[in-house]
């Protein structure tokens, strides 16, 4: 996938206001439109402009966007988790085709699941109705926000401060970002996808009406121990050769907390044993796998060196045994 450079295609400065970008976008746009336009390439040209300015014009898209770095053309993979802190309202597509678009606009901006849209920012006010509701209640529109966890709170439970950004333009038409902070209980249990509903904390209601509601959905922050797959965790635990041949029972510290592992003898690197409903809490909970790896301690030592040699030669052990030959 290649970078597109919306900025480039409209030739607009990265801090062109909102009327600068109209008005590029209408000038462009006239002049590639292909029921008028002579240019060879009038067609491609009027498709990558309404992609740009189908970004740009909007305050949320717009401010996600500016998050990333790259020129145009260049190899691009959004990175994990680019879009969390996001506060947004609606997403996705507000016109145009979306056909048209370029798998970079798809990446980032498509329409996801059952919530529409992408994680970006807020835009003020965030209530497109209020002005043409004449006098009628109408609800506040919900907000989302993508929100990264320790694993650890969903084991037990927590109360976090959690800050999303939001962005607005200001009276010149300049993105301007925006942060607030919540308080926030997270579960006990709580997965990987699911969604935390702050009521009253999406967009403002009109004419006396409630305000939206505001949903986290929530992801692990990466964790350097564990890997998370539904309610199942995994961990790779090093081990002495001496521990996986004989055998060997050992504390082992969990997200759940401190538990007690026996190692069979015989394992081998690779084997993974199954610690049931050690996983993160739930009805069932899940399991906690643990992967052995084998890890030899270094002959820095004479007497380590002694060990290895005489281990060497009371040993009839062929690491290379499938490879055929003397092993040698």
């Amino acid at each position: 996938m290649e970078f597109k450079d919306y900025y480039a295609v409209l030739g607009v400065e990265r801090d062109a206001t909102q009327e600068e970008i109209k008005r590029a976008y209408r000038k462009l746009a006239r002049k590639y439109h292909p029921d008028v336009s002579h240019e060879e390439d009038a067609e491609a040209r009027f498709k990558a402009l309404g992609e740009a300015y189908e970004v740009l014009k909007d305050p949320e898209k717009r401010a996600a966007y500016d998050r990333l770095g790259g020129r145009e053309g260049e190899r691009f993979e959004p990175p994990p988790d680019w879009d969390a802190g996001f506060e947004f309202s609606g997403g996705g597509y507000t016109h145009g085709e979306s056909a048209d678009f370029s798998d970079f606009f798809e990446t980032l901006f498509g329409r996801r699941g059952g919530r529409g849209g992408f994680s970006g920012f807020d835009t003020a006010g965030g209530f497109e109705g209020a002005g043409r509701s004449h006098g009628q209640a109408l609800h506040g529109e919900d907000h989302h926000a993508k929100v990264l966890i320790e694993l650890e709170d969903a084991y037990q439970g927590a109360t976090r401060t959690l800050s999303l950004q939001r962005a607005e333009f200001d009276s010149q038409g300049r993105l301007q970002p925006r942060e607030r902070t919540l308080k926030v209980r997270i579960p006990k249990g709580i997965k990987a996808g699911q969604r935390i509903r702050l009521a009253g904390q999406g967009g403002p209601g009109a004419n006396g009406a409630a305000a939206g509601d505001l949903y986290l959905e929530v992801e692990f922050r990466h964790h350097s121990r564990y890997r998370v797959d539904g309610r199942d965790v995994a961990m790779t635990l090093p081990v002495a050769p001496w521990e996986a041949a004989l055998g060997t029972t050992l504390s082992l510290p969990t997200p759940g907390g401190e538990v007690t592992l026996k190692v069979p003898a015989g394992s081998r690197g690779g084997r993974r044993l199954r610690l049931k409903g050690r996983g993160l809490p739930g009805t069932p909970p899940g399991d906690l796998y643990v992967e052995l790896t084998l890890v030899t301690p270094p002959a820095e030592s004479e007497a380590v060196a002694a060990a290895y040699r005489q281990l060497a030669e009371a040993s009839a052990f062929d690491p290379r045994a499938e490879l055929g030959g003397n092993g040698s």
